[in-house]
């Protein structure tokens, strides 16, 4: 082995030194200006060459001419008393040079950490957003909404991007904070010292940007196998595409996280709204915080009261559900009994606002009510699909659970796999399914499509292989077609159109659709929803699954007489009798204007008077 010198194991010992941070340094360099200090007054001392006998004198001199060059100028006395004092001043000079250098150094790092966004969130109540993507702004947009009764509210963002980077996106992109600060830091959502920055054990929720499922479940476990980890457990909300993965989060999350399957709800809100026009702004209205919402209250005037009965008692709340020990019923039987502990489940503004009416009395006009409106039989039913994407075989699937036996479903696209069809093909019963490979925009294949009076048309994006600009593109030049079809050909058909880019959806509104399907941004809403309550995650896997009771908009004239006014009672009432709760209107002169919200109308006061027309519609939830 090589010998080493003196030197080198004392440049390497420095270079130790040198790197233990501005702390080490300063203290390193305090110790060395006290040691020359105290050499040079013990030798002045000791030869008794200065001005004062007193040695703590002489060390107060020495400090003075370290830190201050110009005090040596107007010393006198012995040529050796001078010298050492020199010496002194140089040194000072020599070690502030280095102080200065050090403090520099040390401030800009500082700063520089900063700018990353590496200090620790001290904040208490905090909504924590882990990941970044476009689906952040909705997010916190909502978030906005629903902190606005509170005076202190603070949402604390943490993704892989420049803090400065992200801080301006924000401020870009959300001009009113309203009560909320933004708190954004630098880290790694599945690092577990970076999940410390942003104080876990503090928050009120933990929302993660959804990406690919494998870190979504390493974020879950990361947060949920933190070694100092809070014992009351954290409220974690997240996204994930492949159902198979959900037992796996569910685990990693130990009860803590709700799931969202993206895929399976954007499937099942296309399936439903392209049967329904109007029905994809019903959902946005409940799953936004800008109107009415969903909520839990307890109520104590409900108790020993039927469910029929509390649909009457609230003059500005819809009651659409019970929860009784920890099982939520949406739309249960009419005889259903509430005991002490239920809670019920309303649509209202805010939950503050769902209070029993003091009058007790409802007036119902039942002369307007009709007691047994014919009912047609099913008809077989024509969709139309253009496009394709990675969730077309799931569309398929839900509105086969919809359309009676004999209807037909045509795919029109230029890029689906023979392979991917024949899985469509073996999962459905009641539809026959065609496929015509080419380009959903040519105008000559529209042309002949429609002649087959189609009842129903969906827009898929193509997500897979254009960007998100590109794909809105396609999308709106379809869209642009199928309005000059329909009004040369004067035919009717309802179209949903699914887009990417929620700013898109004014460009879109010139081609008077009523329904676009924006998936990031839905799924962003619910998010948010079930971010500040959980509980509602059960409410909407029941709202949309086909199972159950669902949302529907049916013809008025089935439960009162056309163009007669009545109160929002009455409508009630009429729902009421068919084991239905009505949760709003549609006015259909009214649906193709955006400002009017479509025509849609939720959650009404009771007392409202309306007349509806022949054309116009009820938003009920009922089982079929």
């Amino acid at each position: 082995m090589d010998e080493v010198g003196f030197l080198e194991k004392l440049r390497y010992k420095f270079d130790n030194l040198m790197s233990k941070g501005t702390g080490i340094l300063l203290l390193s360099l305090a110790s060395a200006t006290a040691i020359m200090i105290a050499v040079i007054s013990l030798i002045v001392w000791i030869t008794q060459s200065g001005p004062t006998s007193s040695f703590t004198e002489l060390l107060w001199m020495g400090l003075m001419r370290a830190i201050d060059s110009g005090t040596v100028s107007g010393d006198t006395g012995s040529a050796g008393y001078i010298f050492l004092m020199f010496v002194t001043t140089l040194g000072g000079i020599f070690i502030l040079s280095i102080l200065i250098g050090i403090l520099t150094t040390g401030i800009e790092a500082k700063l520089e950490s900063l700018r990353k966004g590496r200090s620790r969130v001290i904040e208490k109540d905090q909504t924590i957003i882990l990941g970044w993507s476009e689906q952040i702004f909705t997010i916190i947009e909502e978030l906005i909404e629903a902190n606005s009764n509170r005076k202190h509210a603070c949402i604390v963002v943490m993704g892989n991007h420049d803090k400065s980077e992200m801080d301006d996106a924000i401020r870009e992109r959300i001009t009113d904070l309203k009560t909320t600060r933004i708190v954004t830091r630098q880290g790694n959502p599945i690092d577990i010292d970076d999940l410390e920055i942003v104080s876990l054990n503090t928050s009120r929720s933990i929302i993660i940007i959804p990406e690919d499922d494998t870190r979504v479940i390493k974020t879950i476990l990361a947060i949920t196998n933190n070694p100092n980890k809070r014992s009351e457990p954290y409220n974690i909300v997240t996204v994930l595409r492949d159902p198979e993965n959900v037992q796996v989060a569910r685990i990693a999350g130990n009860n803590q996280a709700e799931i969202i399957l993206s895929d399976t709800l954007i499937s099942r809100i296309i399936a439903q709204t392209c049967r329904q026009p109007g029905l994809s702004t019903v959902y946005t209205e409940l799953l936004d915080f800008g109107g009415d919402e969903i909520y839990f209250s307890d109520c104590a005037e409900i108790i020993g009261k039927t469910f029929g009965e509390t649909l009457f008692l609230f003059e500005k709340s819809t009651v659409i559900g019970v929860q009784s020990q920890g099982k939520t019923y949406l739309n249960p039987p009419m005889d259903t009994v509430l005991k002490p502990g239920d809670q019920i489940i309303a649509i209202s503004e805010d939950d503050d606002t769902i209070r029993v009416k003091s009058d007790q009395q409802s007036s119902v006009d039942v002369e307007a009510i009709r007691q047994n409106a014919s009912s047609q039989p099913d008809r077989p039913e024509k969709t139309l699909i253009l496009g394709w994407n990675d969730n077309a075989h799931l569309i398929i699937q839900e509105i086969d659970n919809y359309v009676p036996q004999g209807s037909l479903l045509t795919v029109v696209s230029d890029c689906v796999e023979d392979e991917e069809f024949q899985i469509a093909l073996s999962q459905v019963v009641n539809q026959q399914i065609e496929l015509l490979k080419g380009d959903p925009k040519d105008r000559r294949i529209l042309d002949e499509l429609m002649v087959k009076n189609y009842d129903h048309v969906i827009i898929l994006s193509n997500n897979s292989e254009l960007d998100v600009q590109e794909s809105d593109a396609n999308t709106l030049v379809v869209l642009l077609q199928l309005r000059d079809i329909s009004e040369k050909l004067n035919c009717r058909f309802s179209v949903v159109s699914e887009m990417l880019d929620f700013r898109n959806k004014k460009l879109a509104e010139v081609t008077r659709v009523n329904d676009f399907i924006v998936s990031e941004k839905l799924i962003s809403l619910m998010l948010t929803q079930v971010s500040e309550n959980r509980m509602i995650n059960t409410v909407f896997e029941d709202l949309f699954d086909a199972d159950g009771s669902e949302l529907y908009i049916k013809r008025s004239s089935k439960y009162i007489q056309s163009d007669k006014a009545v109160n929002y009672y009455t409508l009630v009432e009429a729902a009421k009798r068919k084991n239905e709760i009505v949760i709003g209107y549609v006015i259909a002169a009214e649906q193709k204007d955006a400002k009017k919200d479509y025509g849609i109308y939720i959650n009404p006061s009771k007392s409202t008077m309306v007349s509806l027309g022949e054309m116009d519609g009820l938003i009920v939830i009922a089982e079929d």
